[in-house]
């Protein structure tokens, strides 16, 4: 006669432990990727920008002299501005490298930089070869720092 619940165990097939496997490895990987992104971050925030930022703004600003240059926008309410703020931050150059502070070359240079910047602020070029000399005797002096510590 006819069985109303058929025996079906026949016709399963034995089931492994693979997709169990596959989905722990999966969890796994997702699990670590998001640790190491956490720890990551963690230490990038243990770091100090401050040595960055100042010679990012110091880039950006000379670049902004340059740019004046390439425009012929080289009038002293178009250059001053940057020549103020790169000689301020030239007074952070010292602080933003405690670990260079005490070598002559460093020192050097640092005071290089703000020499120049100093007289272009004593007499402001006013005129675009004024400033690409500016922008020449500037960028020599990061030129000289960077060649010997970064």
């Amino acid at each position: 006669m006819n069985d109303p619940q058929p025996n079906d165990t026949a016709a399963k097939k034995p089931t492994g432990n693979a997709q169990k496997f596959l989905f722990m490895l999966i969890l796994g990987l997702v699990l670590g990727a998001i640790a190491t992104v956490m720890a990551m971050r963690a230490l990038q925030a243990r770091k100090d920008h401050f040595p960055d930022s100042v010679m990012q703004v110091q880039q950006w600003h000379l670049a902004q002299l340059r740019s004046n240059v390439e425009h012929s926008r080289c009038s002293a309410t178009d250059t001053i501005p940057h020549i103020k703020t790169l000689r301020e931050m030239a007074n952070d150059l010292e602080p933003a490298f405690p670990d260079l502070r005490d070598d002559e070359r460093f020192v050097k240079a640092a005071s290089g930089m703000r020499a120049a910047l100093d007289t272009a602020l004593g007499s402001p070029p006013l005129n675009c070869p004024g400033v690409e000399k500016l922008v020449a005797d500037v960028g020599g002096a990061c030129k000289a720092c960077h060649q010997d510590f970064r």
